[in-house]
């Protein structure tokens, strides 16, 4: 552990992370396991990310975490931008609240329901409307606090029936839900819009194709609702849409509308087409669904009592991870998009325990990649070339750098990305043109 100084003169310790290969918790596999049905889940376990406890319940490995902590750290930028206030909320919830609102029977079989050792019902939270809504209710009093939205990033649990396909259909998942309380409807459909423009970045951030369409609100919501489907041909979701970017909609309300592919747009901008796609993101209007049920009032203007109104905002984090594979691999593994990538660059030295010279090379490179703030992982194994170059491939690094005895003589590095068949050569001593390639 070393010191240093920042701009203000104060003492700042950290400790550097030296990420080898050998080091790291990983362990990937050749053979595509047998209970997986679609290619993330097949990836997912082969590339070490998730362990699989039982079913649809999954251990999170560190290469899978990164990817994780990467989603949410673009999420929780976005919404700490727009002003939301990051909580944390109990997983285990009261089941007198769920009576209140009338969701205990309602919600159905997916909800977990247990007892303490006095007998008392509770719930293993798969969303958290009730819990936020009173919780508010006893911190808000005057419409001067309002609006007001608060999040989280937590674990979630669904008693899936049949859980399938990894983590796009677990019982435990990770998510962000967000919840906000206004004393009129324009102020929700401010934010609404807020957080609907939220959401395209957050997705145009991590790298995803996708598409917003108007929706249910299921058994969560009765206004106005949009999900956030990343495209992909196993989505179990069909999505009715047109070119113009005018009309996307599930393809439940399109059907609600009387529309089918191949007919003309409610808005006359072409055929609607049809596609698929994987939901990760569901936004609602609630209006005083909740409010009113659990009696979370304020004050208004006039000294009068009235209900809270409400939007909920939810994204799935550990969804995303699965989705992203779907729409970006190919048969030799994943091809993480940059901005979720566990690391962005690695680095294979042929010789690494034979050659002084590759060994000096290689470790001067790794420290010049991190200290220009790059995420390097080293593959420091007595490994063969081909079996150390198909790994990387596997679990998805964008950029790969070979470093050997051969390129060293004549002062390159071999370059390679991971959406690339070929590789180039490129000086070594040139580590800004390095670090563009990896930029």
């Amino acid at each position: 552990m070393t010191g240093k100084y920042g701009n203000n003169g104060i003492a700042i310790l950290f400790t550097e992370i030296i990420m080898y290969r050998s080091q790291l918790l990983l362990t990937t596999r050749k053979e595509t396991p047998a209970e997986a049905e679609i290619v993330s889940h097949q990836l997912m376990l082969r590339a070490g990310l998730i362990h699989k406890l039982s079913s649809g319940l999954y251990t999170w490995l560190p290469l899978g975490l990164r990817v994780l902590q990467k989603i949410e750290r673009v999420v929780r930028q976005e919404m700490n931008a727009i002003g939301c206030q990051e909580i944390m909320m109990p997983c285990v919830q009261p089941a007198e609240l769920w009576h209140q609102t009338k969701r205990w029977e309602a919600y159905g079989n997916e909800l977990l329901k247990i007892q303490d050792r006095h007998q008392r019902e509770f719930c293993y939270a798969p969303t958290a409307e009730e819990v936020v809504t009173k919780t508010l209710q006893q911190l808000l009093s005057s419409y001067k606090q309002l609006p007001v939205t608060v999040y989280q990033i937590t674990n979630k649990f669904r008693d899936e029936i049949r859980p399938r396909f990894g983590i796009l259909r677990a019982r435990e998942f990770i998510m962000k839900d967000a919840y906000s309380f206004h004393l009129s409807n324009d102020s929700l459909n401010e934010t609404y819009q807020r957080m609907f423009k939220a959401y395209h970045r957050i997705l145009d951030n991590l790298g995803l194709a996708f598409r917003a369409v108007s929706a249910d609100g299921g058994n969560i919501g009765e206004g106005t609702s949009h999900e956030f489907q990343i495209l992909a041909d196993i989505g179990e979701d069909e999505i009715l849409y047109n070119d113009a970017g005018t009309y996307a909609a599930n393809v439940e309300i399109a059907a609600k509308a009387g529309l089918k592919a191949g007919d003309i747009s409610p808005d006359g901008q072409g055929q609607l087409k049809s596609t698929r796609g994987i939901e990760v993101g569901h936004i609602f209007q609630l209006g005083d669904k909740y409010t009113a049920a659990l009696n979370a009032a304020i004050t208004d203007e006039n000294g009068n009592r009235i209900n809270m109104l409400m939007g909920c905002y939810g994204f799935g984090v550990s969804r995303v991870v699965a989705a992203a594979i779907e729409q970006h691999h190919d048969n030799k593994g994943i091809i993480w998009p940059s901005a979720i990538a566990p690391f962005a660059v690695i680095i294979i030295p042929i010789g690494f325990h034979q050659s002084a010279k590759v060994k000096k090379a290689t470790e001067r490179l790794y420290h010049q990649l991190q200290d220009s703030g790059i995420e390097v992982l080293l593959d420091d194994r007595q490994e063969r070339p081909g079996m150390m170059f198909n790994e990387a491939e596997l679990i998805g690094i964008p950029h790969r750098l070979v470093i050997s005895d051969r390129g060293l003589s004549d002062k390159t590095v071999e370059y390679k990305s991971r959406k690339c068949d070929n590789s180039e050569h490129i000086d070594i001593s040139d580590i800004e043109k390095i670090i563009r390639y990896i930029d």
